[in-house]
């Protein structure tokens, strides 16, 4: 039965990969792109974000 339920989640997989396949290509082509200042404007949070939780992991200790 394990067996079975690995192929049958290979199988779903696959499946999901063929039909967003169109629509990955079509975001890819007519996306966004990238202008100056995006990179800054993402890492500001994730840093935020960090700070925070190395803060949480200090007053754990």
């Amino acid at each position: 039965m394990d067996l079975f339920l690995k192929i049958a989640a290979a199988g779903v997989l696959i499946m999901m990969l063929f039909f967003l396949w169109p629509t990955l290509k079509n975001w890819q082509e007519n996306g966004p792109k990238a202008e100056k200042g995006d990179w800054q404007a993402a890492l500001v949070p994730l840093a935020a974000v960090v700070g925070f939780v190395i803060l949480l992991i200090m007053l754990v200790r």
